[in-house]
């Protein structure tokens, strides 16, 4: 694997480059999720789109609410059978990259100010599980069967454990042939994220580590919704 892991910094950038959604500018994007050549770029853009803030914010707090519902089934005693606690896992994997989505594609200032506050290892163990999810969303039940993502554990009713102590198995490289070549480096971006931060840990603390950002990316007065994602909650 990676030596240089812990972070998706560490990994590696990405050779592509992206037309900037402001300007027009040609540039080399530092992260997967970015949509602009600057932060003048980005705040212009913002300023000229406060129609879209409304609908951002509604969509925001179904997804929300989605997502926290997901992450707590989680945790839920009564979920034993591989098939149904693969559903529920998927399920949370959704909500949470779309919630991811949602904030980054309305809120993108808020997001990367509360992403740049984190110390570089929190950032890089953050941004390595978002796109290490990003990879399990785009690959489990089309690509590969969630049983080959997911290792179950044994438990038994009344532990409080639910599927949480089930672990991320580490996989093979994926076939990426029916991609363009940009397509290829993105995925294999992920994939990298992925072995570095979800295979070999818990079911738990990956969504236990994405609810918490989410929470704090949401928190401000415009965006007045609980995430719930404390330990407890998953």
């Amino acid at each position: 694997m990676l030596a240089d892991a812990p972070g998706v910094h560490s990994i590696g950038l990405v050779a592509d480059t992206r037309i900037c959604e402001q300007c027009g500018a040609v540039y080399a994007p530092r992260r997967e999720h970015a949509r602009f050549c600057s932060a003048g770029c980005r705040v212009a853009w913002n300023r000229e789109h406060t129609g879209d803030t409304e609908a951002g914010a509604r969509a925001l707090q179904w997804s929300i609410t989605a997502m926290r519902d997901a992450i707590r089934r989680l945790a839920g005693d009564g979920v034993w059978d591989q098939a149904q606690g693969f559903a529920v896992i998927s399920e949370a994997v959704w909500w949470v990259t779309l919630v991811d989505a949602t904030l980054v594609r309305y809120h993108y200032q808020a997001y990367e100010t509360v992403m740049d506050a984190r110390a570089p290892a929190e950032r890089g163990a953050i941004e390595g599980t978002f796109a290490g999810l990003r990879f399990v969303r785009n690959q489990m039940g089309y690509h590969v069967d969630p049983a080959d993502f997911i290792q179950p554990q044994e438990g038994r009713p009344g532990s409080g454990h639910g599927i949480t102590a089930w672990t991320w198995k580490s996989l093979p490289e994926p076939a990426l042939a029916s991609l363009p070549p940009r397509g290829q480096a993105w995925e294999m971006t992920r994939y990298r994220a992925y072995q570095a931060h979800l295979a070999g840990h818990r079911i738990g603390e990956t969504f236990s580590r994405a609810a918490a950002f989410l929470k704090l990316a949401s928190a401000n007065p415009a965006l007045a919704v609980p995430v719930g994602s404390n330990s407890k909650d998953v």
